[in-house]
């Protein structure tokens, strides 16, 4: 079973059963200040699993890229990845737990789709809890149930808990529920008598998930049941072929390979010869790929010191690194990236057709490691004279962390130098450090996968209809070169990225705030509709350049339908007039990469949502 295979085998049985295939979406997310990356396949689908009406109705499916790099340290083991794919299927009020559970498991061993053994197969559903208030919520009987209709015996049926079998809400208050997750038997021994679905000794896989958004938390802390049920599925396509395949790694499958032997030769090295050489082949082809698909990306950020560019240039001097454990020197990434793009351009055909930029920005951010490099290393030589006093010859690791936090200089590198100065390096005290930092990372991107959801508040929507009106205004003012690279909303400001050639002048700018707040004043109305794409396009609505459309979209129109200020295929949510926006402020126009500019801007007061 290859990649390719998974994924169609898995689209065509979903449409067979009614769903409607949906393209994924952009790596980065758009109005979502929780997340840096589109983490998990339903992340888009939220708006919709809240209540939206999707415009291609209320059974979808697709495949999704995800980037996820809370265990980034893991990566170059047997299952971590930082890039990943995840086939979904989702109920939006269609069908509920009877449906989904028999779908799944026809999928899963119904020889014409995957064909696993049913013994194979081990399930764990939610096992119920007290609350706070003396309420309770049951344990799962009905998905139990259902598993042993399917031919699941009870003995293959495991009760967990909530930390185990639970999803949401994304915030304090919202929609959420139980799930059931399935998991693959290996076939290896238990590791003690409570081995089970969800252990780490690794015979039991965990290969998909299905959740049952089936109550409505509320701000007192009660559970209620909502009127409008819905299903979230996610499979992870790289882990399922490796299962499938019998085989012991991720790395082992059919997309990675030629990724792996491209390395191989530009180290002069063998996969399979030594565990520290394989580890590194490993990290370099993960790292390759993530990059790749970031800067493949029709939203893409380029490597920065801060947000999403952080994490992407993290990757990248990363996979630097183990290229130069391996003894590759010099620039090198292009090459990989070149392979990872001819074996993914039908699946996503934005990489090729930002083959070029992946190429310029891999080039250049090595090239600018390696100046890094050369900083890390005359700072160290700057420091060695204060540290040589350390009677026990020991480097800080707060010095050395610092090293490699600011200087990008490898733990490794400065274990080398110290070494050939007669010292060594406090490696617990630079863990320690480094924990610290990851910790801080990790709050800032808190609830990724669990949550993954921007905040869809009062004011959030109205920063969201207010970047309407800017885009039609910035085309007013500076012409139609103009288009939206991307944005970000938090309930405090909003991010506008649009490409232009050059800085705004300071009356450019006065001319774009005060059109805005002209609009504003008018009150006009914002109306929306679902139409064919290319009616939407042919009506004048502008859509996002790169970005994939269903066949049906949402339009939303600022202004009368015959005189309209703003048309746009969105997603939403708007406001209903455009009083409800109130002050509209540019505090900052500003470069963020070459020939994109970036607009920083706040709203104050405004109608309330229902006024």
């Amino acid at each position: 079973m290859t990649v390719h295979e998974l994924r169609s085998k898995y689209i065509a049985f979903f449409k067979s059963k009614g769903h409607v295939e949906i393209s994924g979406k952009s790596l980065i997310p758009n109005n979502d200040p929780t997340v840096l990356f589109t983490t998990a396949g339903m992340q888009p689908l939220v708006p919709y699993l809240l209540g939206e009406r999707h415009p291609s109705g209320d059974r979808l499916t697709d495949y999704q890229k995800c980037v996820r790099t809370g265990d980034i340290d893991s990566v170059g083991d047997a299952s971590h990845l930082t890039f990943f794919e995840m086939l979904g299927n989702w109920s939006l009020g269609s069908y509920f737990k009877h449906e989904s559970i028999q779908w799944s498991f026809e999928f899963l061993t119904d020889p014409q789709y995957l064909g696993i053994p049913a013994e194979k197969l081990n399930v764990t559903v939610f096992d119920g809890e007290k609350n706070a208030d003396g309420t309770e919520i049951p344990r799962d009987t009905e998905a139990a149930s259902r598993w042993e209709e399917m031919g699941i015996p009870r003995d293959r049926i495991f009760f967990l808990p909530r930390k185990d079998n639970w999803w949401g809400p994304a915030g304090q208050t919202g929609p959420c529920g139980p799930d059931t997750e399935i998991f693959y038997d290996n076939g290896q021994p238990k590791c003690g008598p409570d081995c089970r679905p969800g252990c780490h000794c690794g015979k039991y896989l965990e290969i998909w998930n299905n959740v049952f958004m089936q109550y409505n938390k509320t701000a007192s802390g009660s559970y209620e049941p909502l009127a409008r049920k819905c299903v979230d599925t996610g499979m992870g396509v790289e882990r399922t072929v490796s299962v499938l395949n019998g085989m012991k790694s991720v790395y082992e499958i059919d997309a990675f390979q030629p990724i792996i032997a491209c390395i191989e030769q530009l180290a002069g090295k063998s996969y399979g010869e030594n565990d520290a050489d394989d580890a590194a082949i490993r990290i370099i082809a993960d790292h390759a790929r993530t990059a790749t698909f970031i800067l493949g990306d029709p939203q893409a950020v380029t490597p920065a010191r801060t947000g999403a560019g952080y994490i992407l240039r993290r990757i990248i001097r990363r996979a630097v690194r183990y290229g130069r454990k391996l003894g590759i020197d010099g620039a090198f990434l292009a090459k990989p990236a070149e392979i990872i793009i001819k074996e993914y351009k039908n699946a996503y055909p934005e990489l090729s057709e930002h083959a070029a930029f992946v190429q310029e920005q891999l080039a250049l951010e090595e090239e600018r490691f390696g100046k890094t490099l050369k900083a890390g290393e005359a700072e160290f030589q700057k420091l060695l004279p204060n540290l040589q006093k350390n009677p026990k010859k020991i480097i800080p690791g707060r010095v050395a962390f610092r090293l490699y936090d600011t200087f990008g200089f490898p733990i490794e590198i400065t274990e080398e130098m110290a070494a050939e100065n007669g010292m060594t390096v406090d490696i617990e005290g630079f863990k320690s450090e480094e924990k610290k930092h990851q910790e801080e990372s990790r709050t800032l991107s808190a609830g990724a996968f669990k949550g993954g959801l921007g905040d869809h508040s009062e004011v959030t929507t109205k920063y969201h209809t207010a970047t309407h009106l800017l885009q039609a205004a910035l085309t007013q003012v500076l012409g139609s070169e103009v288009a939206q690279k991307g944005s970000n909303i938090t309930p405090e400001r909003m991010r506008f990225d649009f490409s232009f050639h050059r800085a705004m002048t300071k009356e450019e700018i006065q001319q774009v705030e005060s059109i805005v707040n002209e609009q504003i004043k008018k009150d006009l109305p914002v109306t929306m509709e679902v139409l064919p794409l290319e009616e939407a396009k042919n009506s004048g609505a502008r859509a996002l350049f790169g970005e994939k459309y269903e066949s049906q979209v949402k339009v939303y129109t600022i202004g009368a339908p015959d005189a309209w200020f703003s048309k746009e295929v969105c997603g939403g949510p708007h406001v209903q007039h455009t009083a409800q926006i109130g002050e509209f402020k540019i505090v900052k126009e500003q470069s963020s990469s070459a020939g994109v500019r970036r607009i920083r801007a706040v709203i104050s007061g405004g109608l309330p949502l229902d006024q």
